[in-house]
């Protein structure tokens, strides 16, 4: 059986790890190359490394922080933020990045997931959907959660998949930092859309809340979270234990 990964997520703005509530009120946590340091040490199965604010300042990707935070890690390292064209991989590839993540560039311009995972292979191009529930449609969200693009995101991910993306991070914006659980009916749907592996983001509050996951979706391949991690509230190993003990595949 395949073993659930547990993935922290570093949000970074301006050079240092922040986190917010349904993708506002962002506050300071600490360095993005400490932490990736820590993780990497602490259990980590992968990590994720966001720049936050790139899309939305229309600028390219911090390379310098990228390439100290890749060289702290021995694990899997997904890196997003500010991709826009299939030379924006190659740069995030050479810092030591192990996948890139596409957004809004992607959604700017649909190719761009196939140009990469031809170039580079589908294991190597993730597609993160920042999605919030519109008069009951889930809808693809642009630049950081802060442009609704009207774009159905269901059928959305699921060309993203056909196009090459040989994963697929689901940000539900609904959940975001609220602690609550993950959002299972979006997971749900994606899943049943999709052939590739799907990472739940979005709405970690507790360790329950990955059991319940796993065990409610099994199709579920990753949980993804942050400031339970970050501020201490849980500790990866803890979790893996718990998960094992709940009948959920670990590496442990």
């Amino acid at each position: 059986m395949v073993t659930k990964r547990i993935i922290p997520c570093l949000d970074v703005r301006g050079g240092r790890v922040v986190k917010g509530v349904n993708f506002e009120g962002v506050a300071d946590v600490a360095s993005p190359v400490e932490l990736a340091k820590y993780y990497s040490a602490h259990g980590a199965d992968e990590l994720v490394f966001y720049d936050i604010t790139a899309s939305f300042e229309g600028r390219k990707l911090f390379t310098d922080i990228l390439t100290e935070t890749a060289r702290q890690v021995f694990i899997p390292l997904t890196v997003g933020g500010g991709i826009n064209t299939v030379e924006d991989f190659a740069r995030v590839l050479n810092c030591g990045a192990d996948k890139v993540s596409v957004n809004s560039g992607a959604i700017r311009n649909p190719d761009l997931i196939y140009e990469a995972a031809k170039r580079y292979g589908d294991q190597c191009v993730v597609l993160s959907a920042d999605v919030k529930r519109v008069d009951g449609v889930f809808r693809v969200f642009a630049k950081g959660g802060r442009e609704n693009t009207g774009m159905e995101a269901i059928e959305w991910i699921r060309r993203g998949a056909e196009n090459g993306a040989g994963e697929i991070v689901l940000n539900s914006i609904d959940t975001d930092g609220v602690k609550n659980g993950f959002d299972l009916e979006m997971l749900d749907a994606v899943c049943n859309a999709v052939s590739v592996p799907v990472i739940a983001s979005g709405g970690a509050g507790g360790i329950g809340d990955f059991v319940t996951l796993f065990k409610t979706l099994p199709k579920v391949d990753a949980g993804l979270a942050a400031s339970i991690f970050h501020f201490g509230e849980v500790t990866i190993e803890e979790l893996k234990r718990a998960c094992a003990e709940a009948g959920i595949p670990m590496r442990i």
